[in-house]
Formats: structure tokens, sequence, C-alpha cells
């Protein structure tokens, strides 16, 4: 292990627990500290070590409180305990350690890994949830952004780290502002702190980031500077913040040939989720009190988002698009071959949720039970292709319960658990609880 603020071997004393904490070795290091691999009684943790610098009797009680606390729910590597160690100046605290499974968002927006259309946006699903999570405590984080949160690219779940800058919300408390180009432009201007308010600013940047691969306010006056300087930032990210796809404002249009990413991505996402990208970058700037969006509007947005992906069986299931209930339908061709994607069956829910009969589309309790509204707990059924004949999709019943199954002849049958039925249109789904009517493309 390289030379570091603690060496490894060292051991370090948990307050809470009172019980010795083994530094393993060096994994990371930045501006407030250096992280470590740890062990804790039978529990590999992670440690930050501030320095010396950084380790201010104000940072102490704002850890003691979060400590305190807990963590708002397990997508956080909460600070679980503060360790000290003789001899050595400052102190540190535990937190979980992250699963090696888990890659930053920022490789997201590099493009180093492409998940899933459906992966994407569980992972906003769970990002909005979190920080819904944190806020409902009376806390900000102060500094949302690609650095502080890490994805499983197979399942889309979420870690937020760094919760160090944690702070109550309202209180000033000295601290980060956040991060350049991801901090409101109240807190650019100077004009603000950091609030809950302003992390919904934060949020709303960091989802368009992951969805269309650009930042929202990056366009034709970004593309004019020769030099991005710190004058030039507080122009585009402060002063004059101009969405680029402001419906009343052209002067920021994404340029041809360099902002690609937001050009094509920005017409393949409904026309719902981008109304509230535009309401969160234009009345959401100039309003930042009551026209910010709200982490359960974003939840409510992705959750429809990965409900209406569907795919093109030409390509063998692989290219995927979305299927927007608010714009008429046309002959829109798949982006990868060219065939023509039709007008897709869907899953009509009691509870008024729309699943798109596509393969590998998943059934939750929130969408078979009202009483469990964003309940993502367990499985309840998925879309899956005939084993002798990929085109034809069916239901597998992935519950513990039996299904009740009303053909569109009337015919009933039960479905049991891990069998499959055809979703032939006009059949009735009874999962108890919840019903749900196959319809078909119009």
């Amino acid at each position: 292990m390289t030379a570091g603020l603690l060496r490894q071997g060292q051991v370090v004393l948990a307050e809470k627990a009172g019980l010795p904490c083994l530094i393993i070795e060096l994994i990371g290091g930045g501006g407030q500290g250096e992280v470590y691999r740890a062990q804790l009684g039978d529990a590999s943790v992670a440690v930050k070590w501030y320095r010396p610098d950084v380790a201010s009797e104000l940072q102490h009680r704002a850890l003691a409180e979060l400590v305190r606390r807990g963590a708002p729910s397990s997508a956080f590597l909460w600070p679980m305990d503060i360790v000290t160690a003789p001899r050595v100046a400052g102190f540190g605290y535990v937190m979980p350690l992250r699963d090696e499974r888990f890659i930053g968002l920022s490789d997201l927006v590099r493009r180093l890994v492409e998940p899933p259309a459906r992966v994407l946006a569980t992972a906003g699903i769970w990002l909005a949830e979190a920080f819904l999570n944190l806020h409902s405590e009376g806390l900000c984080y102060r500094d949302i952004s690609l650095g502080n949160a890490f994805v499983d690219p197979a399942s889309g779940e979420v870690l937020v780290c760094d919760n160090d800058n944690v702070a109550v919300d309202g209180v000033i408390s000295g601290g980060v502002l956040g991060t350049p180009r991801f901090m409101a432009p109240e807190v650019v201007r100077g004009e603000a702190y950091p609030s809950s308010r302003t992390d919904l600013f934060s949020l709303a940047v960091l989802l368009f980031m992951m969805l269309f691969v650009h930042h929202p306010f990056e366009g034709a006056r970004e593309h004019s500077y020769a030099l991005m300087d710190l004058g030039a930032m507080r122009d585009l990210y402060g002063d004059h913040p101009v969405f680029i796809f402001d419906p009343d404002d052209d002067s920021n249009r994404p340029v041809p040939g360099t902002h690609r990413n937001a050009l094509e991505l920005w017409p393949f996402y409904p026309r719902a989720l981008r109304d509230l990208f535009t309401q969160a970058f234009t009345a959401g700037v100039v309003d930042p009190a009551d026209s910010r969006v709200r982490e359960s509007q974003w939840r409510k947005a992705l959750v429809r988002l990965r409900d209406s992906v569907m795919t093109c069986d030409a390509c063998g299931g692989d290219a995927e698009r979305f299927w927007d209930p608010l714009e008429p339908w046309h002959d829109a061709p798949c982006w990868r071959c060219g065939a023509r994607i039709g007008p897709p069956s869907v899953l009509a829910f009691g509870a008024g949720a729309l699943v798109v009969v596509s393969h590998g589309a998943s059934i939750f309790p929130h969408h078979t039970d009202s009483a469990r509204l964003y309940d993502f707990s367990e499985h309840t059924g998925e879309v899956v292709r005939h084993p002798d004949h990929p085109s034809m999709l069916g239901l597998r019943n992935c519950s513990t319960r039996t299904w009740q199954v009303k053909g569109p002849g009337g015919r009933v049958q039960e479905v049991r658990p891990s069998q499959s039925v055809r979703l032939a249109p006009g059949s009735i789904i009874n999962f108890s609880p919840g019903t749900a009517e196959v319809r078909a493309g119009a």
C-alpha cells in the first residue's frame, strides 16, 4: 500500500461501537481525505479519513449528527460511526463498503457502459427515490453530481456516496457549495446556499445527463466560447442559463455535428418526460420556489418510461425504443435495422398503469395492487418469448399465487407459479389482487 494518512495494518477505534477497526488497504482519495478498505468485527467496511485541514470540530459535530440519524435508505453509503486513532491527527468515519458490481454514473455518460433502456430508467427511479427519502428526513445533499453516485449496470440499483456532505436543510453550516455544472443557478450567482430546493435542480441535471448524455445548458452559446473559464461558466450556468431545447428561446440549440447525443436522443424519449425536463430548465430556473420538478414527479415519469420500452423483433429484440401514448402513432422505423415497429399491445391495469407487451417487461406489486404503489420489491410476472415461436409473447407467473385468466372467448384457465400464459388481445388476467386487460396495438 502506498503511503497515506493511515497505514496498512493500523487499528483505529470506532467510537460508538467501541470496537477496533483494522485498516486493510488504501482504495481511493480526494480533496477531503482518503478512503480505505477495513474490517470492523466480522464486517468488511470502508473508512474515510480526513486530511488535517478538513478534520474540524464543525465536521465532527456534523458527522455525529448523521451517525445519530442513520441512513434514510439502503441506497446511501451512510456514516455508521466515527473513528479515531492514537497519535494520529484528526478523525474519520466508517461506512458500508461499495460492492464491486457498481460503477460510477460518469461511466454511463462517457458511454463506457451502455445498459438497456429499462436498467437506465430503473437507475433514475432509484435516484429519485433516494433523494425523496433524504429530503423527507429534513436533510439536503448539497453536492448531487455524477461523481457521487454509482449504479449496477445489470439491475439499475444505485448507491449514493460522500454522504458526509449532507446537512440539515435550511441550516447554513459551511461545507461544499456543489460541483460545477450541477449547481443551481442561484448558487452559482452567490444568491443562495445549497438546500433541498437546489438539490432538485442538481437532480434534474443528473437525470438529463444520464438519459441524453449531454448537459442541458451546453449548446450554441457554450460552443461559441474559445475558453471555458470561470467567467464563461458563470454566464452559462448562473447568469444566463438557457435550456438547449427551450421552446421559447432557440439561442442555445445543440450544434449539429458537435452535440450529436442531444440532437438524436431528445426526440427518442416520450413527450411527457421531455415536458418535465423543459419545466425543470425553464420555469424551474426562474422560479425555484414553486416550479422545480419534485422527486416524486421524476419517479412517476421514470416508472412510466420503464413500462413503455418496446423492442424490434426484426433485430432479435435488441433494438429498443419507447412507446409514447401522448403522440399519435406513426410508422416509425427501427433506428438499427429500419424495419417498421408497429403499435404495441399493452397490459392495462385497473390502477391505471400501462405496460408495453415487450420481451423482458416486468410486472410488480406496484402495477397490480393500488395499496402498494412504487413497491418493486418482488417480481409478479415477466413477459417472455415462446420457446418455439419467438414472436409469440406470454406472461410468466413469478409470484406465489395462482392467476385466473379469462381468454377473449370467455374460457377461464389457471396459471400457477412458474407457468406462462399467452398474451392474447382481449384476455383479462386476475392477479389477486388486481387485474389487467391485454389491449391490441391501435
